[in-house]
């Protein structure tokens, strides 16, 4: 998404679309300030933080451009002057940090505005907190016993865990999700059977079949050979007959029995010992 296509006189462009970033995390966005011939242009900031201004920690927004540091909010000026050389447009990043502290939700809104004597324009860039889904390494079989204890430690001050999540097929690890990563790295030390986190984030795309019960009858296929692991069939062998996906239910025929009768099962009864070639 752009905004404000060049024209004549001053004029501002780029990507504008709203960002998401994680506590701590950083963000850039890359724009363009161009002029019909060499001029002086006055850049003013305006940052507004929210939902809650008077009670929202500050991001921290740095301007760049291709020598460096510009302009930070952390200095009590507000504007200053550069030299642009026109036609050519002359490049800028602009940069925001999420506090450490930043609360789902929280916002931040920068509007960089210029002026000169052909004109004068502005863009506004914002964004959001979110949450981040963490990997916490885990001795392995131990995944459940650590997302217990886990869970324990994150009822206790502040209230930095939003979900742990220990899924059976995913062996040695506990996915952890809330806002504040330093704290979640402090709530996992001193847990027995726990390692470390895994360096960067994972993403709600990487982690959602875990989310999605599997079917039971997923993988099997008519005519496998199958062992019963539970019912009153126990322990017999069978070969499937035919799949019902939506009850997932497999009706099997005993393979030693006297006379073949067809038995239906519940998917999670049965386990494929060998495939139908």
């Amino acid at each position: 998404m752009t905004d404000n296509i060049f024209g004549s006189g001053l004029r501002m462009g780029g990507d504008v679309e709203e960002r998401q970033v994680p506590a701590g995390g950083i963000n850039t966005w890359d724009f363009q300030v161009q002029t019909d011939s060499r001029e002086d242009v006055q850049f003013s900031f305006v940052v507004t933080t929210g939902p809650d201004s008077e009670d929202a920690p500050e991001w921290n927004v740095v301007l760049y451009d291709s020598m460096g540091e510009l302009w930070s909010d952390s200095q009590t000026r507000r504007e200053f002057s550069l030299e642009i050389e026109g036609p050519k447009a002359k490049a800028f990043k602009l940069e925001v940090t999420a506090p450490k502290g930043a609360r789902y939700g929280d916002t931040v809104s920068v509007t960089v505005n210029v002026s000169s004597p052909s004109g004068s324009d502005s863009i506004t860039f914002d964004a959001v907190a979110r949450q981040s889904i963490l990997a916490l390494k885990t001795q392995m079989d131990q995944e459940k016993s650590v997302a217990d204890s886990l869970s324990s430690k994150a009822k206790l001050g502040e209230e930095d865990i939003f979900a742990i999540l220990s899924p059976t097929n995913l062996r040695g690890y506990v996915l952890v999700e809330g806002m504040n990563t330093d704290r979640l790295r402090e709530k996992s030390r001193d847990i027995r059977k726990a390692r470390s986190f895994v360096d960067g984030e994972t993403s709600l795309e990487e982690i959602d079949h875990y989310l999605t019960p599997l079917s039971t009858v997923v993988g099997i296929m008519e005519g496998d050979l199958v062992e019963l692991v539970a019912g009153p069939f126990k322990g017999e062998k069978a070969r499937v007959q035919q799949i019902d996906e939506g009850k997932e239910e497999i009706t099997v025929e005993l393979v030693e029995a006297m006379v073949p009768i067809p038995v239906t099962v519940r998917g999670d009864h049965v386990r494929v010992i060998e495939k139908e070639r």
